[in-house]
This record gives C-alpha cells, sequence and structure tokens, in this order.
C-alpha cells in the first residue's frame, strides 16, 4: 500500500513494568506482565530517568533483559517508564483473530506446529486399532468422528470336516477319523478349527452357525438312526443341542441309504470351554465316510462378534 508522506512504522511496542530504584545499584531486570523481555537494542528503546530522556550507549546499554544505567542511582531516582519499540520492521505479535488463513503461506504449518490430538501422518500406528479409536468420515457433509468397532469387518471362518473311513455301529461320540476336506478344491477361510479324539475346538469367540450332515446306509430295516449335535461350555459336560433322525427300509437284498441333517447356533464365548462333538448312527448301522468326497461331514461358519 503507498503512503503520502512518511510510511508509519510498525512495531511491537510495550511498556516494562514498573521498576524500584535500589541505592546504589545500576543494573535492573526489564519485564512486561512479570515477563524478562529482551530489546533488539539500546537503540528500540525509550528510557526516561527522573523525568529525563537518556542517551542510548551513553546513559545506558542492554544486555538481554538487562539495563544497565552509566552510574549507580540512588535513592529518589525515579525510572520514569521503559518503552521498547520492538524492531520498527517487523510486524511484532499479531494482535488476536487477525491472522487469516490467506496470511499463511503454502506448506508453512507442518507437524511440528501440531498438536498430539490433530490427525495427521507424523505418527504411524502399526497395529490393528482398539475397538475405541477412532476414524473421520463426511455424514452428508458434516465432519463426524467413529469408533473403529463400528466400522471393523468382522473375521470370518468357513471350515469344514468330514469323516474320512466308514465307522460302524452307535458311535457317541464319533471320535476318529475326522479330517479336513482337502480335495476337489476345497478350501478354508480364516483360522479353521482344532480336533481332537472328536471334540472340536473353535478358533475365535463368535457367534457360530454349526451344521451336522450325516449319511448312513444299512443291509437291513432300521426304525430310527440318531444324529445328534453336541456342545459343552464348561470344557467338560456336554448336552445335545440340535438332533435329527431317520431310518432305513431295505428295499432290495443290499444295502439301502439314507441320510440326516441337524444345525445350531451357538454364541461362543470362550474359546477354552466353548466346544462341540457328533454322535450318529445305530447297532450295525453304517456311518459313512471316504476321503475322496464329503458324505459324513459337519460345516462351521463364524457368523459375526459374540
Amino acid at each position: 500500500m503507498a503512503y503520502i508522506g512518511t510510511k508509519p512504522t510498525i512495531g511491537n511496542f510495550q511498556i516494562c513494568d514498573a521498576i524500584s530504584v535500589v541505592n546504589g545499584q545500576a543494573a535492573y531486570t526489564m519485564q512486561v506482565g512479570s515477563v524478562n523481555v529482551i530489546p533488539q537494542s539500546a537503540n528500540h528503546m525509550i528510557v526516561s530517568l527522573n523525568g529525563t530522556i537518556q542517551k542510548p550507549n551513553s546513559s545506558f546499554t542492554v544486555s538481554g533483559s538487562t539495563i544497565t544505567f552509566s552510574s549507580n542511582l540512588s535513592t529518589g531516582d525515579v525510572i520514569d517508564f521503559i518503552q521498547i519499540l520492538g524492531d520498527v520492521l517487523d510486524l511484532g505479535v499479531p494482535s488476536d483473530a487477525t491472522v487469516t488463513a490467506a496470511k499463511l503461506g503454502a506448506n508453512s504449518v507442518t507437524a511440528a506446529k501440531l498438536n498430539n490430538d490433530i490427525i495427521s501422518g507424523s505418527t504411524e500406528l502399526a497395529s490393528e486399532p482398539a475397538d475405541t479409536d477412532e476414524f473421520l468420515v463426511s455424514d452428508a457433509g458434516t465432519l463426524k468422528r467413529i469408533d473403529y468397532s463400528l466400522i471393523k469387518a468382522s473375521t470370518a471362518v468357513v471350515d469344514l470336516f468330514r469323516l474320512s473311513a466308514t465307522a460302524t455301529g452307535y458311535q457317541n461320540p464319533i471320535s476318529s477319523n475326522w479330517e479336513r476336506a482337502d480335495t476337489d478344491g476345497a478350501g478354508v477361510i480364516g483360522t479353521g478349527m482344532t480336533e481332537s479324539s472328536g471334540v472340536f475346538t473353535f478358533p475365535s469367540t463368535g457367534i457360530w452357525r454349526i451344521e451336522f450332515i450325516s449319511y448312513y446306509y444299512y443291509d437291513g430295516d432300521v426304525r430310527g438312526i440318531s444324529n445328534d449335535l453336541e456342545t459343552t461350555t464348561d470344557g467338560s459336560n456336554f448336552d445335545r443341542a440340535a438332533t435329527a433322525a431317520t431310518f432305513i427300509q431295505r428295499t432290495q437284498s443290499n444295502n439301502t441309504y439314507n441320510g440326516a441333517y441337524c444345525t445350531f447356533i451357538m454364541d461362543v464365548t470362550s474359546t477354552s470351554t466353548h466346544k462341540v462333538r457328533f454322535t450318529g448312527g445305530d447297532s450295525g448301522v453304517n456311518v459313512a465316510g471316504a476321503t475322496g468326497d464329503n458324505q459324513t461331514h459337519v460345516v462351521f461358519t463364524r457368523l459375526g462378534d459374540t
């Protein structure tokens, strides 16, 4: 902006706090608002002593926040005022609410000037966020925060085990020859189930769907063949959670086949105590199993969090 006449000077003009003279002392500390201040030089000061303006670098000198008069002051001397002019070519400290966004240079605000509650790229999160960690989302143009627990994907698990060899008679439980399906492009999602002596352990807590599909054959007549899914929530005592039944009526002098299906939704709150096993068959009845396809088999699907 152009000016007519002398351009006005701009600086950080300050009046120092009142200083009490000490008899026989020449050096005094300058403060503004009880905080030490450091003038740019003696030439950037106006000092009045006993009603007389003092000459810089002759009547007084400055070093840091200390002003030293050319001779010791005595009782009765009065330091009327000390005015610090600041750098007359500098803007000084801007007044409150005077710096606008347009006054900031591009890339002038760095991470070093940001508080630790400001989202920036200066700190890396090297592991999965906690459920209470927050993200910023735009909700119809309004910026809002949301907990990670509300947007994280459920850990999906799908697994299938089958009986790899036929067992004969009532199996309580079916305790051997379980294998994970591994032919014809079979697959598993996530960390699958583990099995020991017919007892299946879940890899994680959550809401699980358990499906038991049995395949029976027998050369004769059987009125009822059970198909039971049993769970425990204490790691030892199993109860029947789901059941189905079928029968076989021989239609010719050879084996006749049939099957049964039952399912259960289980809230697995502990992987150490919540388990499942399967019971099926009847006296003389064959519980069919094979290594090349799924005959008697079980399917486990994690549906979501507990």
